[in-house]
């Protein structure tokens, strides 16, 4: 049975979900966001799986569903699940797309191939997402290799504050690395997820 109010369940990246639902808040909009593991960031190949099983579940109790992930390194597979079930996604490569727009993060790497991206999530999180994910915490020898093709940390702020700014260099310091700070804050996602509710 369907609940009343006919509300949207939109099964987001772990990684998307609280500035989603800050957004998704602030306009009142009758959406309910459902976080998948942002760890799914460092496993794409498990994305689209996850999206299925979740969104099959919610159908049951949600007048529609919508998808809070841009393909994310699923080469297609997201894009195959979404059209088998009738949904639609975020547009774009990755999140950083969403957040700063495809031709400015295509501006980015063309002016240096070798960047690596942050937003405010991965800044938050990056001894997690990323060093103790790739073993750099145990065995920082090994960065040079991981990151010898990089040039730069290019952090994409949403909502800049002090502290994040501070995670932000240190976490650019641990890859030697200089950062380069580019505010978009939240309305590219915002448009893109009320591109979602119109179309759902």
């Amino acid at each position: 049975m369907r609940s009343p109010g006919a509300r949207i369940a939109l099964i987001a990246c772990g990684a998307l979900a609280e500035p989603a639902a800050t957004v998704i808040s602030s306009h009142g909009w009758p959406v309910d966001v459902h976080p998948l593991p942002p760890l799914l960031h460092n496993q794409p190949h498990l994305i689209a799986d996850r999206v299925d099983t979740l969104a099959r579940e919610l159908r049951a109790t949600y007048a529609s569903v919508a998808v809070g992930y841009a393909d994310c390194g699923t080469y297609g597979a997201l894009d195959a699940v979404c059209q088998r079930l009738g949904l639609r996604r975020l547009t774009g490569l990755h999140c950083y797309d969403v957040f700063a727009g495809a031709s400015r993060m295509q501006e980015l790497f063309e002016s240096e191939p070798g960047t690596y991206v942050l937003t405010d999530f991965l800044v938050r999180s990056f001894s997690r997402t990323v060093l103790r994910e790739l073993g750099l915490d145990h065995h920082p020898e090994l960065r040079d290799a991981y990151f010898e093709h990089y040039r730069r940390v290019v952090w994409l702020a949403q909502q800049p504050t002090e502290e994040l700014a501070g995670l932000a260099q240190q976490a650019a310091q641990s890859l030697g690395l200089p950062l380069t700070v580019v505010p978009t804050g939240l309305s590219g996602l915002e448009r893109e997820i009320a591109a979602l509710l119109h179309t759902s």
